[in-house]
């Protein structure tokens, strides 16, 4: 359904990232090694990064290929970052929102993307929907699965919880409302990294500690220390650690007989 990677390490042009490697991620928008549904991501792609000083982070978003895009060349070459998330998008409803159902979703210091797709959209997830705020659902950057997905999460970091469980919750409630749902979802503050293997490939890639930690839908290049995430996992990571936690289903919700 898409790609996508998030990085924090030492200062590197975003084409280091994302344009030099082999097999990198402007390569998999068009030949894609390990994607389980889709073969070509043209719909759309983003990039956001940190500029030291600002915990705002920037972002670049279009709804064609990226390999058209005259201006991003220049852009990955120039820009300089110690942390991003960039994602190229495969849609599922095609010519839904155009630019702005494009990744990474941005809200304060956050920067999200989702790769997969929510079974049986919307009617599966109307519960969980009508459960969010009005002001909420109304200020949806797009009409997609994804774009209620970052709604469910950025509810969750702002009610104080951590990168890690304000994605295993929602991927937990999802799974429950919408079972089959592919349900990768990628999370970064500039700082730390978490990401969920629910459906699709997860590669992560890391150096000695304190230097980089890649975390991808699949390995940019052939360096044999890329590890492969399994299946319903969560993980988290800095630059020092990366830590994964087995997923499960949330259990179903009890109905009380009727009095």
């Amino acid at each position: 359904m898409c790609r996508h990677l998030a990085f924090v390490g030492p200062e590197v042009p975003l084409a280091r990232l994302l344009s030099e490697p082999e097999h990198s991620l402007v390569r998999q928008s068009w030949e894609p090694r390990r994607q389980r549904h889709g073969t070509v991501n043209a719909d759309g792609f983003g990039v956001g990064w940190y500029a030291d000083g600002d915990p705002a982070p920037a972002r670049y978003r279009r709804a064609g290929p990226i390999w058209g895009d005259l201006n991003f060349a220049d852009l990955a070459r120039a820009v300089r970052t110690r942390a991003a998330l960039a994602a190229v998008r495969d849609a599922t409803v095609f010519g839904a929102d155009g630019e702005a159902a494009a990744a990474p979703f941005a809200a304060g210091p956050w920067l999200f993307s989702h790769n997969g797709a929510v079974r049986d959209w919307p009617d599966a997830v109307a519960p969980m929907a009508a459960e969010l705020p009005p002001e909420d659902l109304l200020s949806l950057v797009a009409r997609t699965d994804s774009a209620l997905i970052w709604a469910l999460v950025v509810q969750r970091l702002r009610g104080g919880e951590g990168l890690g469980p304000a994605l295993s919750g929602p991927v937990r409630e999802l799974a429950r409302a919408a079972p089959g749902s592919r349900l990768n979802l990628l999370l970064t503050d500039g700082s730390a990294i978490a990401a969920t293997a629910w459906g699709d490939s997860l590669w992560y890639l890391a150096d000695a500690p304190g230097q980089r930690t890649v975390v991808a839908s699949e390995p940019y290049d052939d360096d044999p220390r890329w590890c492969e995430v399994p299946d319903r996992t969560l993980l988290t990571a800095t630059r020092t650690r990366v830590d994964l936690t087995p997923l499960k289903e949330a259990p179903s919700k009890e109905k009380k007989p009727r009095e």
